[in-house]
């Protein structure tokens, strides 16, 4: 664990409380500061969150549950390299679909391990995927594999190059509140 930090966590104005509520999530600023600090510190646990943030180890385990509750916190899943693993290569790939063919295809999606994420879209396609692959070769093989599935018409693929901003919501959590330190990282 780094320098121990203190937060500021001072009451919401109004305007706060009431952009909080109509958006469906009831956080505040104890809330934010302890989902900072799960991003920024994930293995620091109940006891180090509770000393750093000045509340009760009760507090910390209460207020984690209910956002698990709530699905504010998805996961507590550690993020893991798929390129560490021998799949170096990273492309979406845009599924265009046979209409009604939506469920059918999703469901075979889930049978292709290459396929790491999969959402419906609007815009050119029905279907987004974010496919790795240990080289190009095998990328072609895969894209293969996608258009022999039920209800793919076509499909079209993007490689990614590199990762220039990952998966981060701290920044969100900075337009949420005031508390912590600056919008970096995760």
């Amino acid at each position: 664990m780094g320098a121990t930090r203190v937060w500021a966590i001072g009451p919401l104005s109004g305007a706060e409380r009431a952009v909080r509520k109509a958006n469906g999530t009831h956080m505040d600023d104890i809330d934010l500061a302890l989902l900072r600090l799960v991003l920024e510190e994930p293995r620091a646990g109940m006891r180090e969150y509770a000393r750093i943030l000045g509340v009760a180890r009760g507090t910390v385990q209460s207020r984690l549950s209910r956002l698990e509750r709530s699905g504010v916190i998805a996961s507590h899943s550690p993020r893991i390299d798929p390129a560490r693993l021998g799949f170096p290569v990273l492309a979406q790939a845009h599924l265009h679909l046979a209409q009604g063919r939506l469920e059918q295809a999703v469901t075979s999606l889930a049978g292709i391990a290459e396929v790491v994420e999969a959402h419906s879209i609007a815009g050119e396609g029905d279907l987004v995927c974010r496919i790795v692959a240990r080289d190009n070769a095998h990328l072609e093989d895969v894209i293969q594999q996608l258009l022999r599935l039920p209800g793919v018409v076509r499909t079209k693929t993007e490689v990614m190059l590199r990762e220039h901003v990952p998966y981060r919501v701290l920044p969100l959590l900075a337009q949420r509140g005031r508390t912590g330190p600056g919008a970096t990282g995760r």
